[in-house]
C-alpha cells in the first residue's frame, strides 16, 4: 500500500501519512507556463494499491484535471488497485438538473475519474448521497459526524442545545447528529429565489434561550448560513455555533461570517486552510486526518468501515 499526494491540500494529505506510517510515494506533478499538467512517479508502483489524495477544491478545474492526470500515470505505471481518496467531491452541489438544460456535472465527474482508471472512491459528506449511484465502482462516503460530536461534548454546552438544519434537504443530517447528543431539532425555512441568495421565511421548532447547532457540509459564501445565525439570535437564540464539514469559503464569506451573529464556525481541514482563513477570529479547525487514516488502513487490510461512523 502506498500514499501518493497530490497539490490541493498538502497539510491534509502529509497528516494522513504520518498516521499510516507512510511516506509519500515520490513523483513530479507541476504545471507547464502553457497551464497543461504534467505527471511523473518516481518510484516503482507496480503491483500496488495506490491511494491518491485529492480535494476537488479551488481552483476547482486545476486539481480536479491534475487528480485525472495523476491517476492515469499511476495506472499506465501497472499499479494495482488506485484508490481515490477526495476529502472534498467538488461539482457534487451539480448533482440533478434542476432548471431546463443544465448539466448533471456531478455525474460527469464521476464519469471521469472512472474512465481515467479509478478503482474505488472514498470520499466526506458528499452534498447529496445518491451520487454513490453515479459511479459504477465502489464509492465510500464518509461522515465527518464523529469529529464533531466530539468536540460538541466538550464545549459542555449542557441540556440547552438544539441541533438547527439551515434547510428542509438537511433534515436527515440533523436528526442524526440530535439522536447522537439527545437534544431536539429545529429547522430553518428558507427560500432560495437564485443560486447564492437565499431568504430564511420561518424558523420551525423551539429555539428559545437555546444553544443553537447549525450542521450543514458545505459553507460557500456564506449568505445562507448568516441569515439564519442572525434569525435565531432575533427570534431568542442564547448562540450560535455551526460545524460545517467543507469551508469553501468563497467571495464575500469571511466579511459575512465576520458581521454576523454567529458565536463560532467550524469546519474541517477537507480543504486547504488558506491563511485569510486562519486567521478569522470566528472560525476554528478539526481535523478528518484521522478519520481518513483509519480508513485507508482498514481498506488496505480488507476491513469495514461502517463503525467509523459511530
Amino acid at each position: 500500500m502506498k500514499i501518493l499526494i497530490c497539490n490541493s491540500n498538502p497539510d491534509l494529505s502529509n497528516e494522513i501519512c504520518k498516521l499510516t506510517g507512510n511516506v509519500p510515494v515520490l513523483a513530479d506533478i507541476k504545471t507547464f507556463l502553457d497551464g497543461e499538467i504534467f505527471v511523473e512517479i518516481k518510484e516503482s508502483v507496480r503491483g500496488e494499491d495506490i491511494f491518491i489524495i485529492q480535494s476537488i477544491s479551488n481552483p476547482v478545474n486545476n486539481n480536479l484535471m491534475e487528480l485525472l492526470v495523476t491517476i492515469d500515470a499511476v495506472k499506465r505505471a501497472s499499479a494495482k488497485n488506485i484508490f481515490v481518496i477526495l476529502p472534498y467531491f467538488g461539482y457534487a452541489r451539480q448533482d440533478r438538473k434542476a432548471y431546463p438544460r443544465t448539466p448533471i456535472t456531478a455525474k460527469l465527474v464521476a464519469n471521469l475519474l472512472e474512465s481515467a482508471g479509478a478503482s474505488h472512491v472514498v470520499t466526506v459528506d458528499l452534498h447529496a448521497g445518491q451520487i454513490q449511484g453515479f459511479f459504477d465502482i465502489p464509492v465510500d462516503n464518509m461522515y465527518a459526524q464523529p469529529v464533531f460530536i466530539s468536540h460538541i461534548k466538550k464545549l459542555n454546552l449542557g441540556e440547552d442545545i438544539v441541533v438547527t438544519s439551515p434547510d428542509i434537504g438537511g433534515i436527515a443530517r440533523a436528526r442524526a447528529f440530535a439522536k447522537k447528543l439527545n437534544c431536539p431539532i429545529s429547522i430553518i425555512d428558507k427560500r432560495r429565489e437564485k443560486p447564492g441568495v437565499s431568504e430564511v421565511m420561518n424558523i420551525i421548532g423551539e429555539i428559545q434561550n437555546k444553544h443553537c447547532i447549525i450542521i450543514d457540509d458545505i459553507v460557500d459564501s456564506a449568505g445562507t448560513l448568516c441569515n439564519a445565525a442572525d434569525k435565531l439570535i432575533e427570534a431568542g437564540a442564547k448562540s450560535v455555533l455551526a460545524f460545517i464539514t467543507h469551508g469553501v469559503l468563497s467571495g464575500p464569506a469571511l466579511e459575512r461570517i465576520a458581521k454576523s451573529q454567529i458565536t463560532k464556525l467550524f469546519i474541517t481541514n477537507s480543504i486547504k486552510i488558506t491563511p485569510e482563513v486562519h486567521s478569522s477570529g470566528k472560525i476554528e479547525f478539526l481535523s478528518i486526518a484521522p478519520l481518513l487514516a483509519e480508513a485507508i488502513k482498514r481498506i488496505s487490510s480488507n476491513n469495514g468501515l461502517s463503525s467509523l461512523a459511530d
